[in-house]
């Protein structure tokens, strides 16, 4: 793969995942509109982070990250790679399926495990019971998740990156449904909180048979059979376990900010709404970054091609960065305005706004940490090194527990999403630190230490742009009328000023970004 169709590659997931959270945005919208802050959306918040934080356990964060580099290097060297993908498929759904019904049966104690300041109220009977419908949610997205990796390392990003959006779909077809079934003078919140739980494995369904069939397409078929324990797959699982420690230690750290947040009124709702604002660029730009860097460095690595694999983690840094800083320098500029416009309104009032806000400028901070962590551990796991990050990320969640419960007691809820973020950037120092041994192949080059500060420049210039568009159209962004084209012009502003800035200052080429997207 040339850095050109490297790149094309990651603007090709990026955009279906843009287009997966402006859909994300819209569900979200309507979310705190008929739910607000109150039990219901508390309790869906929770039952819904149960599957997901599960899935990237088991899926996208530790079982993608071994099988992807051993599928790829098959492909490479022309192996059986059919056989290899279908007998994972088949183990990790027999696991899974056993996995899924203990789920259901322990719920009451996982919603527990996730949200203890639940216990005692209506939020933890309603947690139950949502979480009982939702939780299969994490067989189908999980296989999903191996088909997809299947489809990425082949070069074939489209379908995988568009499942996504069938989620956000079916959300929101739920919802609009459920409060037009409500009766009058009924319990509104109630339906659609229902409805969304029964949405989400509806949707994991459908993730799974858009991906499966992309595959079929390519040549790759996924059946049931019995399963078997080959010595790939033994392999396979020496190699996922350190990946699977490591992903539970980052989800120890989520437990931790949610169950400080838990003792808090309406805190697990501010924290999650302030996580899909800061999550817009996060995931068009890290996972991007992630689901196509991991790949081409596992061949070029078993192709012994090292300078081609420092040019694609140069490239694919420097891309993410360029569209990273800019974001998490206006979520740290003008959190308000973006949580107001796209919140506020029904059951979400002013002070949701403005604990919201909050949030999402701390989560700011954090960003570029977030998304450098996504550059930086494929270095390694296309090295099959999957300890390391394990023993990093292990020290990361004893920072995060420290400052989040330490601090809490001082400054709120807010101390969850301040962990969050010192710890992403604990963990991107032990990273690069880490990543020193690995020669010229893991270094930054001289373009993109060239390029690094004058984008950084560039976008602290945005920053004071937007504050500026801000001021001349402040009034604007509170009348429900014309609210949302002050938004957008503050935001076209913004991108317009950076782009100018960055071209004139050599932040980059607008020409690279033309030639990538007309491959």
């Amino acid at each position: 793969m040339k850095p050109i169709r490297l790149i094309s590659g990651f603007l090709t997931v990026g955009v279906w995942t843009l287009l997966s959270r402006v859909f994300g945005f819209v569900r979200d919208i309507l979310i705190a509109a008929y739910l607000g802050t109150g039990p219901v959306a508390q309790a869906f918040l929770v039952a819904f982070s149960l599957p997901n934080m599960f899935r990237r356990f088991f899926a996208e964060g530790a079982f993608n990250m071994a099988f992807v580099p051993m599928f790829s290097k098959k492909l490479q060297a022309e192996q059986d790679a059919q056989d290899f993908a279908q007998d994972a498929f088949v183990g990790l759904g027999f696991f899974l399926l056993i996995f899924t019904v203990l789920g259901v049966v322990f719920m009451p104690a996982l919603v527990l495990m996730m949200a203890s300041g639940f216990a005692g109220d209506v939020r933890f009977d309603l947690a139950v019971t949502y979480g009982r419908i939702a939780f299969p949610y994490i067989l189908f997205i999980s296989l999903a998740a191996l088909v997809s990796g299947v489809l990425n390392a082949t070069g074939r990003f489209v379908a995988a990156a568009a499942a996504p959006v069938l989620l956000n779909v079916v959300f929101i077809i739920a919802m609009i449904a459920a409060s037009f079934g409500a009766p009058d003078g009924g319990d509104v919140a109630g339906f659609v909180g229902t409805g969304l739980a029964w949405a989400v494995p509806i949707a994991g369904v459908a993730q799974l048979a858009l991906v499966w069939w992309a595959a079929r397409r390519a040549g790759f078929t996924f059946g049931l059979r019995r399963p078997r324990l080959t010595p790939d797959l033994r392999r396979l699982a020496i190699i996922a376990a350190p990946a699977m420690l490591a992903g539970g230690v980052v989800q120890i750290n989520l437990l931790v900010g949610r169950q400080v947040a838990s003792f808090y009124d309406g805190a697990i709702a501010w924290l999650s709404y302030a996580d899909r604002l800061y999550q817009l660029p996060l995931g068009v730009v890290a996972i991007a970054l992630g689901v196509v860097l991991l790949p081409d460095l596992s061949r070029r690595l078993a192709a012994g091609d090292l300078a081609g694999g420092r040019d694609a983690f140069n490239r694919a840094s420097e891309l993410a960065l360029a569209l990273t800083i800019p974001a998490a320098v206006a979520l740290v500029v003008i959190p308000l305005p973006l949580v107001s416009v796209l919140f506020e309104r029904g059951a979400f009032d002013s002070d949701d706004t403005a604990a919201t806000a909050l949030a999402v400028s701390v989560y700011g901070l954090g960003l570029p940490a977030f998304v450098l962590q996504k550059a930086l551990q494929p270095l390694f796991f296309a090295r099959e090194d999957t300890k390391r990050p394990f023993y990093y990320a292990a020290v990361a969640m004893v920072v995060n527990a420290v400052v989040a419960i330490g601090l809490s007691m001082y400054i709120g809820y807010i101390a969850a999403a301040l962990a969050t973020t010192l710890a992403a950037w604990v963990m991107v120092w032990l990273l690069w630190r880490g990543s020193r041994d690995m020669g010229e192949a893991a270094s930054f080059d001289a373009r993109f230490k060239h390029r690094l500060w004058r984008i950084m420049l560039a976008s602290g210039l945005m920053g004071g742009v937007l504050m500026v568009a801000v001021g001349l159209v402040g009034p604007a962004l509170g009348m429900a009328t014309v609210r949302y084209a002050a938004l957008a012009f503050v935001v076209a502003v913004g991108l317009g000023g950076y782009f100018v800035i960055g071209q004139m200052i050599g932040a980059f080429r607008l020409s690279e970004f033309k030639a990538a997207m007309r491959r």
